[in-house]
């Protein structure tokens, strides 16, 4: 019983997979950017609102690049649904995990 419960949770996480093709990895930052001399608005301290996806690498290497406005809601779409893949994933393996072992019969204890 407990095999067909954790089939069916699993079935449920694939059936909801988000769209592989759209994922991204990384962070979506605002930033505030000013020129150093030039422009009355950062002139004034206001600067210009910027967003900016930051991806972490192994061995510490980082790389920001500098997303359009018009690009900011597909960017944060893309990184949700990396995000629930991933848990998808991870909740998957562990369901995976209870599959390995054989169901016991109820009332008996495993021998060691």
């Amino acid at each position: 019983m407990k095999h067909n419960r954790a089939i069916r949770a699993r079935q449920k996480l694939i059936d909801g997979l988000p769209v592989t093709a759209e994922l991204l990895r990384g962070s979506l930052l605002e930033r505030v950017i000013r020129h150093k001399s030039g422009c009355p608005k950062c002139a004034r301290g206001e600067g210009h609102s910027v967003s900016v996806l930051t991806v972490s690498y192994p061995g510490g290497g980082n790389r920001q690049l500098s997303v359009r406005r018009e690009r900011v809601a597909e960017v944060r779409q893309w990184l949700d649904n990396y995000r629930r893949l991933k848990e998808a994933i991870e909740a998957i393996c562990e369901l995976n995990h209870e599959l390995l072992w054989p169901e016991r019969k109820s009332g008996r204890k495993r021998r060691d």
